[in-house]
């Protein structure tokens, strides 16, 4: 079902020919490695390198020998091995995988796998944060209700709410950043991380070349924080797109309608009732980011291995991350084309903030009865029985209630203020006032 999910570029960095192709790289790296410290003749070389890239140039056909091997061997890497060994066909072939172990192989295949893949999630977030910057933009001072435990609060801009969105990929952006160079480690180092037979110079020399840096400490295999870290990370970044899949799938409510996902021609919404118009691709976003956060918890109990390696790992690894990778870049692009067709609402905004009756202005009263000299008890009950007033006349069913008018009728309240400060303060304006600063921190 993954498969469904997925973009061709994503697939092809986790599929078993570029897999191959790693390995072969690895394998031709050391060998060559191996003729700067005179391990190897410069002619058996010669052979070694023909062979790999005769199987470089046919990998469904070393997948296919490789696979057929692999039925009697139960080993993957040997029967790569000997697949490769085949096509050299010299005793040079001996030379092939001197000195090393599976796990350098797999291990260090597996780096740069991790690296392709977080170079394509910066490449998928580098063409979301424009689209989130631009609509930002668009609804700077698109007024709407800012809402706590769902209830309306105070009033934000459509544009403000979008700016913390882009602040939260901008944090997921960095953190995918850092783990890409966290994961950049490879290995060959042997069957206990000792170097025991080769010299720590071909390690060195095989992962500058892959673009990687050597493992300071491994024991068989690179230590597996550093893929729970990047699993960690790859489920932060879902669940910052299930934050703004549920927000967004609120918005389109039928009593709230704020904003709506593009709902293209020709689409249908229900199949029993013609007039649906859902959020289904907020909602599958939203449940896409629990199979992340699943992933992340089994690369999380793949860090306790037993002493310097056992194999618990492996069969997780080889479904969690490219399914995760796959499900990530695919969530991405979904975002992107969901933000850049964003339908947004704003006279439904304006309604919605009408609902309140003014009363979002209730702290910024309290606070200016504090100032003038009451206590915060006396102001509280004072702002806080004007809105209950307020509620009851819009509940008996009269249209004049207004949070404002209740509160200029009430004595108590009105004798602390002059003619037309309380109109001041109860203000769109005053609420928005601070909000071009934080557009100007985000340079939007």
């Amino acid at each position: 079902m993954i498969e469904r999910y997925s973009r061709p570029e994503m697939r092809a960095i986790w599929s078993e020919e570029n897999k191959l192709r790693l390995w072969l790289e690895i394998e031709l790296l050391t060998a060559e490695a191996l003729v700067r410290e005179g391990i190897v003749p410069a002619s058996d070389f010669e052979r070694i390198r023909a062979g790999c890239r005769a199987c470089q140039k046919d990998l469904p056909g070393l997948l296919a020998r490789q696979r057929e091997l692999e039925e009697t061997l139960q080993h993957d890497v040997i029967a790569f091995t000997t697949a490769v060994a085949e096509k050299i066909a010299h005793r040079a072939s001996r030379w092939l995988h001197y000195g090393l172990t599976s796990s350098d192989v797999l291990d260090t295949a597996f780096a740069v796998q991790m690296v392709q893949s977080a170079d394509l999630l910066l490449a998928d977030l580098d063409a979301l944060l424009p689209v989130i910057a631009r609509r930002v933009r668009e609804h700077k001072a698109t007024p709407c209700i800012g809402r706590s435990h769902g209830i309306h609060a105070e009033p934000i801009t459509f544009g403000f709410k979008l700016a913390g969105m882009y602040d939260e990929f901008r944090r997921a952006r960095r953190r995918l950043e850092s783990v890409r160079e966290a994961v950049a480690v490879g290995k060959l180092s042997g069957a206990v991380g000792t170097s025991a037979h080769l010299p720590p110079r071909v390690e060195v020399h095989v992962c500058r070349k892959l673009g990687l840096r050597p493992a300071p400490v491994a024991t068989q295999v690179v230590p597996r924080d550093l893929h729970a870290e990047f699993q960690t990370v790859l489920a932060l970044l879902g669940a910052s797109i299930e934050r703004w899949a549920v927000e967004f799938r609120h918005l389109q409510r039928t009593e709230v309608l704020e904003a709506e996902e593009p709902f293209g021609r020709g689409q249908k919404g229900s199949s029993a009732m013609p007039h649906k118009r859902n959020p289904i691709t907020w909602e599958r976003l939203t449940g896409l980011a629990r199979l992340l956060r699943t992933n992340a918890m089994a690369a999380l109990e793949n860090v306790a291995l037993w002493h310097e390696r056992d194999i618990s790992h492996s069969s997780v690894e080889r479904v969690i991350f490219p399914d995760s990778c796959m499900l990530a870049d695919y969530m991405l692009d979904r975002l992107r084309r969901l933000m850049e067709g964003l339908q947004v609402y704003p006279e439904n905004m304006r309604r919605n903030l009408a609902l309140s009756l003014g009363m979002w202005h209730s702290q910024t009263v309290l606070l200016a009865l504090i100032r003038k000299g009451l206590t915060r008890e006396e102001a509280y009950a004072l702002v806080q029985r004007n809105a209950m007033k307020t509620w009851q006349v819009k509940q008996a069913g009269r249209d004049d209630a207004d949070f404002l008018k209740t509160l200029r009728s009430d004595p108590e309240v009105a004798r602390h203020f002059e003619p037309g400060e309380l109109e001041r303060l109860c203000s769109l304006e005053f609420h928005f006032r601070h909000l071009p600063r934080r557009f100007r921190a985000l340079k939007l």
